[in-house]
């Protein structure tokens, strides 16, 4: 058995969300790690020194190969990582 770990990087408040798209797809867990920052190609504005970008959570799936396009192609669908910049991202 072959496995493949994709990662998900995603908004806050859209983590439940992906979480169930991935389940309902096949993924049996998932390890998240909460409030990680980052900065895309065009960086967030700034008010008197603070940064206004929002934080991000990182989720760290492991799942079966034959599995994994359908996990990610649900995950990026639920997220609207490919309808709105800055949703966020996936890839294995």
């Amino acid at each position: 058995m072959r496995f493949k770990l994709l990662l998900v990087l995603v908004e806050t408040d859209r983590l439940d969300g992906v979480l169930k798209a991935a389940r309902d797809a096949g993924a049996t867990g998932a390890t998240t790690i909460l409030s990680a920052r980052g900065e895309g190609l065009k960086p967030k504005k700034t008010f008197f020194g603070f940064d206004l970008a929002s934080q991000r959570d990182i989720v760290l799936l492991v799942v079966e190969e034959h599995l994994a396009r359908g996990i990610l192609e649900a995950v990026a669908e639920t997220g609207r990582f490919d309808a709105e910049p800055g949703a966020g991202i996936a890839f294995q």
